[in-house]
């Protein structure tokens, strides 16, 4: 009989983790050798445990951000035969991305409300536990309407000279330092600009403003911009 997948559950709310260990623990196969409230402790616990999954919250104490996601990273660096199945309470694209945009293998992410259909969860983690992927179909349908209004964005019309031009706006450079560092003269990069702006509609507004939008725009399709 072969050796049953040994799993931690990280989850700072008590009722959740409780859940989630009971569902984990009723199907055949599955052991779950410790749970935590911390993100912390989970890094702790996984070099002591060396599981073969976790089951990890995205937000924990102490910022309640994205501290599993980051100790989710943290574990594949140094453990990469320890799948990882992050629960999260929001179908949120930028989530996904944030824990998937270094490689798929070995990782899951699925909402909190799939720990109601156990199955889900099982599969879940037996797929990480091999080195599968595991997507809930709510998240793989905010990433693709994502993809679609990206490449809708007129960002994408621009040059990849135009492209370096307004990421150096985005950092909050003047032209002359954008200049310096893009080896390029000051009335090349107010070319540059002028383009950027006819290319991102913003030809009626005064040049402090068209250079907001357009690195706000930037932003937004980059993916940096985050909800207030």
């Amino acid at each position: 009989m072969a050796d049953p997948l040994r799993v931690i559950v990280a989850e700072d709310h008590f009722l959740v983790r409780e859940g989630t260990r009971r569902a984990l623990e009723e199907a055949e196969g599955v052991e779950v050798c410790a749970t935590v409230g911390t993100a912390s402790e989970l890094v702790l616990a996984v070099e002591r445990e060396r599981p073969d999954v976790v089951v990890t919250d995205i937000r924990m104490p102490p910022t309640h951000r994205m501290e599993g996601i980051e100790a989710a990273h943290q574990i594949r660096e140094r453990y990469p035969q320890v799948g990882v199945v992050v629960l999260s309470q929001y179908a949120e694209a930028t989530y996904a991305l944030e824990l998937l945009g270094g490689g798929t293998a070995g990782l899951a992410y699925i909402l909190k409300e799939r720990i109601a259909e156990p199955a889900q969860l099982i599969h879940a983690v037996r797929a990480v536990a091999g080195g599968g992927s595991v997507v809930d179909p709510d998240v793989v349908s905010l990433l693709v309407a994502r993809s679609r209004q990206q490449e809708r964005s007129p960002v994408t019309a621009l040059s990849e000279r135009e492209r370096e031009v307004l990421e150096q706006m985005a950092q909050g450079r003047t032209n002359a330092a954008i200049a310096a560092a893009l080896h390029l003269s000051e009335s090349s990069i107010e070319k540059y600009a002028t383009s950027i702006f006819s290319k991102l509609g913003l030809q009626d507004e005064p040049q402090v403003h068209r250079r907001v939008t357009a690195v706000l725009t930037y932003l937004r399709d980059a993916g940096r911009a985050q909800p207030l």
